[in-house]
């Protein structure tokens, strides 16, 4: 069996694929939620406060459900470290500073290209077996994304001035999530989903509010001016984008790799679509349709159990 990849997936696997998709679904809407708050807070404040409320939540959980915090190795704790600073400290001044520039529509679509980073890494550095059908799948998830993303906002293809700046910040979203997803693998293994997100959820938060007293960005007085939309996005940005969904995304990995659980990510716009046609009244148009057909036959090829014959590359 591969390192970072089981062989097959099985029955069992389902409830872990409902897991990843609802997720990702709720990862679609953090987009919305973070353009809501980049004009109210500075990135750096936003990002502070979004994993000061998903640290919290962490540890009540843990003390509701009576689980102490491990004491990590040195070596862990060092990877516990380069896992906050990834995927919770860089990955999150790319994402508020990067949707000053640019909408969070474009910024999905960058997104989009998680599973072919992830699947490419997987393959440079740990040895994962990519077949035609893994490979297959991925194209028809980041085209499908793209298609439905595209079809939602045309004007998305026309640069706007200075929007490089904007999609430079969201692809370094992009890599520090892969990173955070691959390297996991160990700690996943040793001290389980739950404490490595813990963990390295309190040690990204520390180093972003290091960096928000530093540059003198703790700023009170502007949590006066949110409005109830604005902590509600705040909200859901820390619990249900952060916390919860993080434990559920590092359970995915260690369950079905990294290559698998994702090409999930291709539901953040369909996830974004689907939602603006039920409760905003937006168009849902043929072509939406085309996108989201094609994101859920790549993850499903993604998703399908390898050939079993020595040799043969699916």
């Amino acid at each position: 069996m591969n390192a970072l990849e089981q062989t097959a997936p099985t029955p069992s696997d389902l409830p872990v694929y409902l897991k990843l998709a609802m997720v990702t679904m709720i990862w679609g809407g953090t987009f919305v939620a973070g353009r809501m708050l980049a004009d109210a807070l500075t990135p750096l404040f936003a990002a502070s406060l979004r994993f000061l409320l998903a640290s919290l939540a962490l540890l009540l959980f843990l003390t509701m459900v009576r689980i102490p915090l491990v004491r990590p190795s040195l070596k862990q704790g060092l990877q516990l470290a380069a896992l906050g600073f990834f995927g919770i400290f860089f990955y999150n001044l790319c994402f508020f500073y990067g949707l000053q520039h640019i909408s969070a529509s474009r910024a999905s679509l960058i997104v989009a290209l998680n599973p072919a980073v992830i699947g490419l890494a997987s393959w440079c550095l740990f040895k994962e077996r990519l077949g035609r059908l893994k490979v297959a799948g991925i194209v028809l998830c980041i085209g499908g994304a793209g298609l439905v993303i595209v079809s939602r906002d045309p004007s998305l293809l026309h640069d706007a001035p200075q929007s490089w700046i904007g999609d430079l910040l969201i692809f370094g979203c992009v890599l520090g999530w892969g990173i955070y997803s691959l390297f996991s693998k160990g700690l996943n293994a040793s001290l389980g989903p739950l404490q490595t997100v813990t963990w390295s959820i309190l040690l990204g938060t520390l180093m972003l509010w290091l960096a928000c007293a530093v540059s003198g960005e703790v700023r009170v007085e502007a949590l006066r001016g949110l409005d109830l939309r604005q902590w509600l996005s705040l909200g859901y940005l820390g619990v249900l984008g952060s916390a919860l969904a993080y434990i559920a995304w590092y359970d995915g990995i260690r369950r079905i790799g990294a290559t698998r659980s994702g090409v999930f990510i291709a539901l953040n716009p369909l996830t974004a679509v689907l939602l603006g046609a039920l409760l905003l009244d937006e168009r849902f148009t043929a072509l939406m349709c085309v996108g989201g057909g094609l994101i859920l036959t790549g993850i499903f090829l993604c998703n399908k159990p390898l050939a079993r014959a020595p040799g043969r590359a699916v």
